[in-house]
């Protein structure tokens, strides 16, 4: 029975890896995803997007109603951004959004609408990575490139009995040579079956709780399932103290409309529209006051139920307030805020969790189709 030497050797070609790979995901692999079955590299590229940090059952319905309003990588192109950050709402990590945006136009600009085959000229548009790029090169085009997402990673480090942490790029380097090496040899439908493989694997038997080794087409040549090690392997990223940070956030309603603030383009919501903020501190009145100040006199607040919020570097501690005005001020035609219709909020590109809250506090829950 043959097995594949620790990872204390150089990446060895392997044939029967990818036989194994690809035999399995023919017989036992996904097969309906809405982006299978496809050789439209404009739906392939927007699932490898949105699929990123993002779990398949998050994905579908986003996906669905993304292709219903932007159908094809014109439609998307020409859409203004507040458009497409409303559609993609709720999602989260929305620098892919804006990405996803800016690469629609430089395809329409520069490639005329085509999506280019070849991955490295797929990895210089924005928002695709290297991995990334191969898998639309693979499944649109069935070009011989290599995948390393995080379902991949975990597959190689337990099949090959590979240590350290595999987002360290000496351990990510190896890894990157142990998917070259492994790919087979050139053919389109059994490149599209190894790359789909690969990530069918990770992500419904070689999971990183209770994997299904008993069923695993690997599990025969596999270091972590041989020596009891599929709970240490990979090796988990190293623990760090997460920063917090706490802010105050005002829900001023006022005629049917509610004061919203356009966010920068970059940082945390970048490019949504959200609830104006003010310092989370001990004369929070005072504060209250000076943040509605410029919109209006303030007439009463009430504090709300707090919550946080999780982001990949910090948690986010939000105490909310209900601010009643008892005058409104014109605003300046330059401000990045903007009183927005209450009835229109299911189209507002408001981040999830404070679309949760103006569903809750203003019991419009029907007006945005659910907070996905």
């Amino acid at each position: 029975m043959k097995r594949i030497a620790l990872d204390t050797d150089l990446a060895p070609q392997d044939p029967e890896f990818s036989a194994d790979v690809i035999r399995w995901q023919k017989a036992h692999g996904r097969h309906a995803l809405p982006w299978q079955n496809t050789r439209d590299a404009y739906r392939i590229w927007l699932s490898e997007i949105m699929l990123q940090q993002t779990q398949v059952a998050a994905v579908i319905p986003y996906y669905q109603r993304f292709l219903e309003r932007f159908p094809d990588v014109g439609s998307l192109a020409a859409a203004p951004a507040e458009e497409v950050m409303a559609h993609w709402s709720g999602l989260g990590y929305y620098s892919r959004a804006r990405n996803l945006h800016r690469c629609a136009q430089r395809v329409v600009a520069e490639y005329g609408g085509v999506f280019p085959a070849d991955p490295a000229l797929l990895a210089d548009l924005p928002g695709i990575g290297r991995s990334t790029a191969a898998a639309i090169s693979a499944f649109a085009y069935g070009i011989r490139a290599a995948i390393l997402d995080g379902n991949v990673k975990r597959v190689f480090c337990r099949v090959f009995g590979i240590e350290g942490f595999p987002g360290a790029k000496p351990v990510e380097d190896r890894l990157w040579l142990r998917a070259e090496a492994l790919l087979p040899k050139q053919d389109t439908q059994d490149m599209q079956a190894y790359t789909q493989g690969l990530m069918d694997l990770g992500a419904t038997l070689c999971t990183r709780s209770r994997p299904a080794c008993q069923r695993c087409p690997l599990a025969h040549r596999c270091v972590a399932f041989e020596t009891g090690r599929t709970a240490e392997l990979p090796v988990r990223k190293p623990k760090k103290t997460v920063p917090e940070r706490h802010v105050a956030m005002l829900v001023v309603v006022d005629d049917g409309q509610v004061l919203l603030e356009q966010r920068p383009g970059s940082g945390i919501w970048g490019g949504l529209l959200s609830l104006p903020e003010v310092a989370a501190d001990d004369d929070q009145e005072r504060g209250i006051a000076l943040g509605v100040a410029p919109f209006g006199q303030l007439a009463s607040h009430q504090k709300l139920q707090p919550f946080s919020h999780g982001f990949t570097h910090f948690k986010l501690h939000v105490a909310p307030y209900r601010v009643a005005l008892s005058q409104r001020h014109p605003m300046a035609a330059e401000n990045s805020h903007v009183w927005y219709p209450v009835d229109r909020l299911a189209q507002a590109p408001l981040p999830a969790p404070v679309k949760k809250l103006l569903v809750e506090l203003l019991g419009k829950a029907d007006l945005f189709g659910g907070l996905g």
